[in-house]
């Protein structure tokens, strides 16, 4: 499996729909599609238009097995992005991983 980046802007109205989601997300991507999906992280951000959005890291078989693992949960997953290389400076902070 490859790595990708996914951009969700704009996903949802307040944490409670985020909340939600990603309880589906997993139980799709480990119960459904673990053989192409694998989630691995997402930093949920505030838009500008005051909803919440996020970038997720996955590992997947391909972008068509993202999408398909999108679609089944009812959540964007068009802005598809290869990951080329990672560079880490520093482990995220504690604070930012607990306030997740």
């Amino acid at each position: 499996m490859d790595l990708y980046v996914i951009r969700r802007p704009s996903a949802w109205a307040n944490v409670q729909e985020l909340e939600a989601a990603g309880v589906k997300s997993a139980k799709i991507g480990n119960e459904e599609m673990s053989d192409r999906v694998r989630w691995i992280r997402s930093y949920v951000v505030k838009e500008p238009d005051g909803r919440l959005g996020s970038v997720c890291t996955y590992q997947a078989r391909d972008p068509e097995s993202i999408r398909e693992h999108a679609r089944r949960v009812g959540m964007p997953g068009d802005q598809i992005f290869p990951v080329v290389t990672t560079v880490i400076v520093r482990d995220d902070p504690a604070e930012a991983s607990e306030a997740a």
